[in-house]
């Protein structure tokens, strides 16, 4: 082998040492900040935003209206202090949820016994205006995590948003006093 020939040859060598080397580095940063599909992700995943029947006020009724949140990551997120608002302002604050990888919890506007599927705000009155309103979830940093709008035209958007869903105005009442898992509302 001549000089030139083991020049050519170490300089191919150094060349596909390049690439494999910028081929591995591209796929490190997404493995290594966890933006791959481990990472949690939690999304307003359904809204009922009008109750079935004739909107009453019962709490049967109160509870036919919810919004649906689903962690499509495999770990679990801690909820504590997270936000679920209107476009009035109406908060409900989760406390002491956690929300399991691939798993879901309904956000229900009237009473009932909090479970790691069901909560409830304790309200005596509709939250979502079924004809425009957008609900809003933010993380305990009060950074938006997820939205979603509808008006009488549109009835929410492509990831499957319900088409019923409530009516307005509501005034708060009540504190939280210890009554399970995800209760709180401002």
């Amino acid at each position: 082998m001549t000089a030139s020939q083991t020049f050519t040859a170490r300089r191919l060598a150094a060349a596909a040492l390049s690439a494999a080397a910028l081929v591995g580095a591209a796929a490190l940063p997404a493995a290594a900040n966890g933006a791959g599909p481990r990472g949690p992700q939690v999304e307003i995943s359904k809204v009922q935003y009008d109750a079935p029947g004739h909107g009453s006020r019962s709490n049967r009724s109160l509870n036919e209206e919810w919004v649906q949140l689903t962690n499509s990551g495999r770990d679990s997120v801690n909820l504590d202090n997270w936000t679920l608002s209107n476009r009035q302002g109406r908060v409900y604050t989760f406390h002491h949820l956690r929300l399991d990888g691939r798993s879901t919890v309904r956000v229900h506007t009237g009473f009932g016994r909090d479970t790691y599927r069901d909560v409830y705000q304790d309200r005596r009155n509709f939250v979502w205006d079924d004809r425009e309103d957008t609900a809003t979830l933010r993380n305990d940093h009060r950074r938006v995590v997820d939205t979603i709008s509808w008006d009488a035209r549109h009835h929410g958007d492509d990831r499957g948003h319900g088409d019923d869903r409530g009516h307005g105005d509501d005034r708060s009442h009540g504190d939280d006093h210890g009554r399970g898992p995800g209760h709180g509302h401002r």
